[in-house]
C-alpha cells in the first residue's frame, strides 16, 4: 500500500492542517490502515474510536467536464487513493466561506455560522471546487457481511451553500451506538447544480436538476459499493437538515431515485414546488446576461460556458436570488414534489418529518419587544407568508392562543407558522390523506432550547448524530443542561436507527427509551415532542396551524399565489 507523508497530506486541501492537529495519532498512517475497494478503485482511509473511516471519496467524477450537465462516473485509478482527510467542496453562492472560513457572526450577531447556516457548528474543512462530488463513510466494519442499516445524510444550506466537511457530521458515535454505516454527501449547488439551461442547448438538458442527480448517482455509489463497507443496500435511509431534507423530499418525486432509498427523515426541510421551466429560463436569462452569455445558444453557448472559470460563473450566479430550487422540467423531474399531493412514486416508502418549535429567524427583535412594535417585526419578517392575513391580527390571535407567549416569542411562533411550519404540515397532511402512505407517517417537534434559550433552525442536528459533545456553542454548555441533552440526543439518535433498521421509529425493541410513537393522521396529528422527555401530544399549537392555514403556501423561488 502507498504510504501518505505529513507533505502529501498538507497539499491535500488548505485545512488538512487543523485535522492533523486535531487527530494527531490517526494519521500515523501505519501498514493497518483501513483498505477498500470501490468501483474506481482501492481506497485507504483512518481507524478513529474504532471505526474506519473514509473522507472525500470519489462518488463522481470532476463536474468542471460536466458543467451543467448529469454527472459521471470517476475516473478509475490504480494503486491506493488516500482518502483520510476531508478535501474538497462545492463551490458556495457566499465566497466569504470557502475554504473553512466562515462569516466573523451569525445573522444575529452572535455565534460564527458554517457554510450550511449552523450556528457554533465545527469549522468547514475543504476548498471550493467543481471536483467535488465525494461521500464519507463511517463503518464498524469491512467485507465482514453483516448488512448494516445504511444512514445517507444530505447536508442543508438550502440549494446554495454547505457541505458535509464537519465534525458535525461525523457518524462514529451513531457506529458506535447501533453498528450502522454512516454515508454524508457533498453535490453541486446553486449556479452549478441548478440553472435550467434545457431550452438553449441539449446538451444542457438535464442543467435545472444536476444537483439532484448527483445525489441520485450517490445512492447508486452505495448501491454498488455499500456491502465493501458492511452495508445493507436494501436498507437505505436518507437524511437531510433544511436543504438537504428539501431534497429527500424532492428524490421522492423523481423517478430515477426509485428503489435506491428505504426511508426518509426531513429536518426542518420540505419541498412543496419545484421551478417551473419559465421562472428558471428567465433566472438562468440574468445569469447568462452578467457572464457575456446572453442570447447564446447550442454549441456556441456550450463553448462559452466551458471557458468559463469556476470563479466567473459564481459571479454570474450573484445577479439573481439565492432561491435556487430543482425545476419541474419534463426530464427529472416531472411534477412537483408534493403539489397537489404527495407523490404516488413514493407512496410506500416510509417518511418522518420534523421542524423545531422556534423555526424561523426571519421574524426577530430584542427580549424587551413591546406588543406595540411585535406587528411591524413580523410585517418585516414574514409579510409574504401571510396571504389575506395581517401582522396585526396575527400577533392577536396568537397571543391569545398562549397567554404565556411576550411579544419576541409571539412574533417568532407568527413567522414559524406561516414561513417554515407550513410546508411540513402540508407535505404530512397529503401523506396522512393517502391510505397507503399514512401508517408510514411520522411527524416530530423539537422543542429543546440551545445556548440562545430558542429550538431554532438546525439545533436537532447534534442529537440526531448524538454529537452534543461538540456542539456546545450551539446546545448550551451548563452542566445540567447539557446532561439533559446529552440524555435526549441518546433517545433521538437511537430511534434514528431503529428507523432506518426497521423502517418504524418505534423500533422491534421495548428498551429504546421511547414512548410509543403513532402514526400521524388527520384526526389525532400526533406528534413527538423532543423534550428532556420525550412525550407525544395530538396537535401540538392546534390553534396557530388552523389560524395560519388562511394563508396559501408559498414555497420560496416559486410565485406568490
Amino acid at each position: 500500500m502507498n504510504r501518505m507523508n505529513r507533505r502529501t497530506l498538507l497539499q491535500v486541501s488548505g485545512m488538512a492542517a487543523a485535522s492533523l492537529a486535531l487527530r494527531g495519532k490517526a494519521y500515523a498512517w501505519a501498514d493497518g490502515a483501513p483498505l477498500a475497494s470501490t468501483s474506481a478503485g482501492k481506497i485507504s482511509g483512518v481507524m478513529e474510536d474504532g471505526i474506519n473511516v473514509f473522507r472525500s471519496v470519489p462518488y463522481g467524477g470532476d463536474t468542471a467536464k460536466t458543467r451543467f450537465r448529469a454527472p459521471v462516473a470517476p475516473v478509475a485509478w490504480s494503486g491506493v487513493k488516500q482518502c483520510a482527510v476531508f478535501s474538497t467542496m462545492a463551490p458556495q453562492l457566499v465566497a466569504a466561506r470557502a475554504g473553512g472560513q466562515r462569516p466573523a457572526a451569525s445573522p444575529t450577531g452572535n455565534v460564527p455560522t458554517s457554510a450550511s447556516g449552523v450556528p457554533g457548528a465545527p469549522r468547514d474543512v475543504g476548498v471550493q471546487s467543481e471536483d467535488c462530488l465525494r461521500l464519507n463513510v463511517f463503518t464498524p466494519g469491512l467485507r465482514d457481511r453483516k448488512k448494516r442499516p445504511v444512514l445517507c445524510y444530505f447536508h442543508g444550506g438550502a440549494y446554495n451553500n454547505g457541505t458535509v466537511n464537519s465534525d458535525l457530521y461525523d457518524g462514529k458515535r451513531l457506529c458506535h451506538r447501533g453498528d450502522v454505516v454512516v454515508v454524508t454527501v457533498n453535490h453541486r449547488l446553486n449556479v452549478f447544480g441548478y440553472m435550467y439551461l434545457g431550452d438553449l442547448a441539449p446538451e444542457y438538458k438535464d442543467s435545472g436538476n444536476a444537483g439532484q442527480l448527483d445525489l441520485v448517482l450517490a445512492l447508486q455509489w452505495i448501491k454498488n459499493n455499500i456491502a465493501e463497507f458492511g452495508g445493507d443496500a436494501s436498507r437505505v435511509l436518507i437524511f437531510g437538515q433544511s436543504g438537504g431534507g428539501a431534497k429527500c423530499a424532492a428524490l421522492m418525486a423523481t423517478p430515477v431515485a426509485k428503489g435506491l432509498f428505504h426511508r426518509v427523515m426531513t429536518m426542518s426541510g420540505q419541498q412543496i414546488k419545484g421551478a417551473s421551466i419559465e421562472i428558471a429560463s428567465g433566472r438562468a436569462a440574468t445569469v447568462l446576461d452578467k457572464l457575456g452569455a446572453g442570447g447564446l445558444k447550442g454549441k456556441e453557448l456550450v463553448a462559452k460556458i466551458d471557458s468559463l472559470t469556476m470563479e466567473q460563473i459564481q459571479d454570474g450566479a450573484r445577479a439573481v436570488s439565492s432561491d435556487w430550487l430543482p425545476v419541474v422540467d419534463e426530464a427529472i423531474l416531472f411534477r412537483n414534489p408534493f403539489d397537489p399531493d404527495a407523490p404516488k412514486l413514493s407512496e410506500t416508502v416510509p417518511m418522518m418529518l420534523g421542524n423545531t418549535h422556534d423555526e424561523t429567524g426571519a421574524v426577530n427583535g430584542p427580549a424587551n419587544m413591546t406588543w406595540e412594535q411585535a406587528p411591524d417585526a413580523v410585517d418585516r419578517g414574514v409579510h409574504e407568508y401571510l396571504g389575506p392575513v395581517t401582522a396585526q391580527e396575527a400577533v392577536d390571535v396568537f397571543r391569545k392562543a398562549d397567554p404565556a407567549y411576550t411579544p419576541q416569542q409571539v412574533a417568532r411562533a407568527v413567522g414559524t407558522a406561516f414561513r417554515a411550519w407550513a410546508g411540513q404540515r402540508m407535505e404530512a397532511e397529503r401523506r396522512a390523506a393517502n391510505p397507503v402512505s399514512q401508517p408510514h407517517t411520522w411527524v416530530y417537534q423539537m422543542n429543546f432550547r440551545g445556548a440562545d434559550g430558542w429550538a431554532t433552525h438546525t439545533i436537532d442536528i447534534p442529537f440526531m448524530f448524538d454529537n452534543v459533545a461538540i456542539a456546545q456553542r450551539q446546545v448550551g454548555s451548563d452542566p445540567q443542561h447539557l446532561a439533559d441533552a446529552n440524555a435526549l440526543a441518546a433517545i433521538m439518535s437511537q430511534m434514528l436507527i431503529e428507523y432506518a433498521r426497521v423502517g418504524n421509529p418505534n423500533g422491534d425493541s421495548k428498551d429504546t427509551g421511547l414512548p410509543h410513537w403513532p402514526a400521524y393522521d388527520l384526526k389525532n396529528r400526533a406528534t413527538m415532542m423532543w423534550e428532556t422527555k420525550p412525550r407525544v401530544e395530538n396537535d401540538p399549537r392546534g390553534a396557530e396551524r388552523v389560524f395560519a392555514d388562511q394563508s396559501h403556501y408559498h414555497q420560496a423561488g416559486t410565485p406568490l399565489p
